[in-house]
């Protein structure tokens, strides 16, 4: 697994800093959130590229994170480029200054990349086993990445078409899977990641591939997601307050009555 671990890291690292260099040329670090899905990508195909394994494991993980990955980078892209840098890099640039395209590459590039690395662990021990891998456990695994990429893509979906409306503009989004969980397209998110480590499992030593998922979950729920939007929609969405108290945080169930 040495040669597979080494191969993901490198893959990580030329793409973080080939990232980064464009990030400081065109003043715009947000770029990193479009790299994040497509790093992904890399990893599972040039995986699939160089370590020999078994193919038909090693297709089914390309297709899966390509699938996901290529989507969420389209859809950042399409949703972030044009419209400048997200508020979180403003303001380390003011508080950096000239130093900032040496500190975003340390707390911004690089943990991605260490990150991107650990949750990519199921996609590297399922890559590396060459033992015949498409078997009952790698279906139970592909009907639940199906079930997530559903959740994220229709969240998605339906959060766009809402924001289309401008009788919506200010208003809270909770219609369709919105009414069921605050975040639809981040339990997705973590749904299909699961899905992955099931199918990276297959190959028995995969087992440890589940720590990407978990991370993934973590970071979700605890870091980067969850909490970091609401408190942004807490202050910017009048009736937001009744919403949390109605509607899970995370994992759909039916609106609590308040």
């Amino acid at each position: 697994m040495g040669d597979v671990m080494t191969t993901a890291a490198i893959t990580i690292a030329i793409l973080m800093v080939s990232t980064w260099v464009v990030s400081v040329l065109i003043k715009n670090a947000s770029i990193v959130d479009i790299a994040w899905g497509l790093g992904f990508v890399a990893v599972a195909w040039v995986l699939a590229w160089r370590i020999d394994g078994d193919s038909g494991r090693q297709t089914l993980l390309a297709v899966m994170v390509g699938a996901w990955g290529l989507r969420l980078g389209g859809y950042l892209a399409k949703r972030n480029l044009g419209h400048g840098e997200d508020f979180r890099y403003v303001l380390m640039r003011r508080r950096w200054g000239a130093k900032f395209p040496i500190v975003s590459l340390l707390t911004v590039f690089t943990l991605q990349g260490a990150l991107m690395w650990v949750v990519s662990l199921p996609v590297q021990f399922g890559n590396g086993d060459d033992s015949p891998g498409v078997g009952p456990l790698a279906v139970v695994g592909i009907v639940v990445w199906i079930a997530g990429l559903a959740f994220e893509t229709i969240g998605d979906a339906q959060l766009a078409r809402f924001k289309r409306d401008p009788a919506n503009k200010g208003q809270v989004m909770d219609k369709g899977l919105w009414r069921y969980t605050r975040h639809p397209n981040y339990f997705g998110d973590a749904l299909l990641w699961w899905g992955i480590g099931i199918v990276g499992a297959e190959t028995g030593s995969g087992v440890v591939g589940f720590i990407g998922p978990v991370v993934m979950t973590v970071l979700l729920t605890r870091v980067s997601g969850v909490p970091m939007l609401e408190h942004s929609m807490a202050k910017r969405r009048p009736g937001y307050t009744e919403y949390v108290a109605r509607t899970s945080a995370f994992i759909p169930r039916p609106p609590r009555a308040v």
